[in-house]
């Protein structure tokens, strides 16, 4: 193990205003410092390494020109906000990213008063800070609000929707377009650098307002050509004439690795009168650590890994990723019908359509952080004969709710929605884990929704899902990888609406959803060897429900348990209201719900996450116990 790299000025920077106390020619000292600190750190947990790297410079910039917490700091996403936060009192929990009981893998308002608004889902911050600068506006208090989004996170509406009414904010919002792609304009050395000081000068914005007010005087058609004329020039040398004529003065694009540039810049922009302004700073993901600017993920997001070779720690051998099942099952449905095609939202490695791609890019789309126009996108194709497979984590496809409302399960189209990330998600918390798709989903008319309790299932549903042709469909499935069970070389259609007996029993019932099916099989023998016979079912389907399953179960034994990886108002209140509505509970069955608990949790190892939710096998036997007004050795206690 290498020895700590030797960090003299970063030592001395508790928060920013220990910062503030640098000569700016310790920046540059300083930034190198702040890199060594954060990849030491990510070696030790994993997380998100390039685009923190890719920041470095520009967060230290940000906290030395900036009055931070009094100005807020807003990070789009935030998985980029590691720098950030050794830099605001963080530094001794930086080794604990991640973990359970530890620092977030995001910004979060709980954890830092640096943390004025939580991310971790995309293009949320122009919004979010606009927020605050009006507000401070409204107040009379002092303060600006500063966005950093990067040029992936643009590809969102959201992001326009924000910038078309961010002029009420005027001088007090400042957005930092963090462009790590290329994908906008790359930076032209000392003359973009040279233009985008003057530009952003006091005294270049003084005499521009003089010569407006002068311009305002003239006729209208030579007031109209003068302010084009303006917007123009700088248009022409400059880029940015889309961020103009949505209210933004823009300045850049300049090199955000260049702290020489970066400083007077902010500095013009944070004492500017003219508002509300964009800078276009031009970024490296990865930059200063030689493995992760080689990588063509630019080490995005990383395992543990050695700081001087770069290597990451290898998961064992075992089963495959549920989303590469999923993207291999479909790549051969594809072969099988030249209808089906797949979409993603900027996620094709982490929902397996990747691997569909491969095989049939003309088939595949990538709409970039757009999950509404995803959806209707999809439902479109449907429309025309296509056979869409729609794959969102759950979490994400929250934000495309009204479209699938609307555009799909309204019309009844056959979207099929494959939904990734289901349940609770381990150390990227709340913010990922897809707790209410079963509850948002199954409350539609025209749905058919389905959970994997394994990888052999996902399989088949994959296939089901290809030919259920009359309605809108979909499947939900964990992250991570598979329980080790064979998968089938032919794939079945199942029938729709039902499901399976996998043991049989006489007194208990255990209804289970999805992949908790290992922990009910589990519970059954430890009730088993309590005298109580057992039986398992997996429901395939939580809408439509087997109704003749559920209701052959609920009336031939004493207690009924469902289980769910979901929120209350998911698979097991669908068959409460089946058992209400028919009366299945009148005679004395005694039916309890296992859900996820009634608050957000906390990262943490999935198994851990489980266990605090009630979810795992103890958690089952301990719920039927009770139920049975059972004790822990079986014998009956007279109700």
């Amino acid at each position: 193990m290498p020895e700590p790299t030797a960090t003299p000025l970063l030592d001395q920077v508790i928060t920013p205003a220990d910062l503030r106390r640098l000569a700016p020619e310790q920046l540059r000292q300083l930034a190198d410092e702040l890199r060594q600190e954060t990849i030491a750190a990510v070696a030790c947990t994993g997380g998100h390494l390039g685009a923190g790297l890719g920041v470095v410079e520009l967060t230290a910039a940000l906290h030395y020109v900036f009055d931070t917490p009094d100005d807020v700091l807003i990070w789009d996403v935030g998985h980029q906000a590691y720098p950030h936060k050794i830099l605001t009192g963080r530094r001794d929990r930086i080794r604990t990213l991640r973990q359970g009981g530890g620092l977030s893998g995001f910004t979060r308002r709980s954890e830092s008063e640096y943390d004025p608004f939580g991310a971790a889902h995309s293009s949320t911050s122009i919004s979010a800070a606009l927020g605050f600068a009006v507000a401070n506006k409204l107040a009379g208090r002092p303060g600006k609000a500063i966005a950093v989004i990067g040029d992936g996170a643009m590809s969102a509406g959201m992001a326009y929707e924000a910038m078309n009414n961010a002029e009420a904010a005027g001088n007090r919002l400042v957005v930092i377009l963090n462009d790590n792609d290329m994908s906008i304009a790359p930076p032209v050395g000392g003359l973009s650098a040279y233009l985008s000081r003057i530009v952003s000068s006091r005294e270049f914005l003084g005499l521009r307002e003089i010569l407006k007010r002068f311009a305002r005087r003239l006729p209208r058609p030579m007031w109209q050509a003068a302010r084009k004329t303006d917007e123009f020039a700088r248009g022409m040398t400059m880029g940015g004439t889309l961020f103009e004529e949505l209210g933004f003065y823009y300045v850049g694009p300049i090199d955000g690795h260049n702290l020489d540039h970066l400083i007077p810049v902010l500095e013009n922009v944070r004492d500017a009168e003219e508002g509300p302004i964009l800078v276009h700073v031009v970024t490296k993901k990865g930059k200063g650590y030689a493995p992760a600017e080689a990588a063509a993920d630019k080490y995005h997001g990383v395992q543990k890994f050695d700081v001087v070779t770069g290597a990451q720690a290898k998961a064992p051998p075992g089963p495959p990723a549920y989303q590469n099942v999923f993207g291999d099952a479909l790549a051969r449905e594809g072969a099988r019908d030249p209808a089906i095609c797949a979409i993603t939202a900027a996620m094709p490695s982490g929902t397996g359509v990747d691997r569909f791609a491969a095989a049939f890019p003309e088939r595949s789309f990538d709409v970039g952080i757009a999950e509404q126009h995803a959806v209707t996108f999809a439902a479109g194709l449907a429309a025309q004969g296509m056979k869409p497979f729609c794959a969102i984590y759950s979490t994400f496809l929250q934000r495309a709710y009204d479209q699938v409302v609307h555009d799909v399960a309204i019309q009844n189209l056959p979207v099929r929605f494959a939904i990734d990330r289901a349940g609770l998600v381990g150390a990227d918390g709340a913010t990922h884990a897809g707790s209410f798709d079963l509850a948002y989903l199954c409350t539609l008319p025209n749905m058919v929704v389905m959970a994997a309790a394994d990888e052999a299932e996902l399989v088949h549903m994959t296939h089901t899902m290809a030919l259920h042709d009359t309605g809108p469909s979909a499947v939900r499935y964990p992250r991570g990888s598979g329980t080790g069970v064979a998968l089938p070389e032919t794939p079945q259609r199942l029938e729709i609406g039902k499901g399976r007996i996998v043991r049989e029993g006489k007194t208990v019932a255990i209804l289970s959803l999805g992949t908790r099916l290992e922990d009910a099989l589990k519970a059954a023998e430890r009730l088993e060897a309590q005298g109580l016979s057992t039986t398992v079912a997996d429901l395939r389907f939580a809408k439509p429900l087997d109704v003749a399953l559920i209701r052959r179960l609920l009336t031939t034994h004493e207690v009924a348990i469902t289980v769910e990886e979901g929120a209350v108002g998911g698979f097991g209140a669908h068959v409460l209201t089946l058992a209400s509505d028919e009366g299945l509970i009148d005679a004395g069955l005694k039916l309890r719900t296992l859900r996820l608990p009634d608050h957000f949790q906390d990262h943490d190892k999935p198994e851990k996450q489980y266990a605090e939710a009630g979810l795992d096998a103890e958690a089952m036997v301990q719920a039927v116990l009770s139920a049975l007004r059972h004790n822990s050795v079986g014998v009956g206690v007279a109700g």
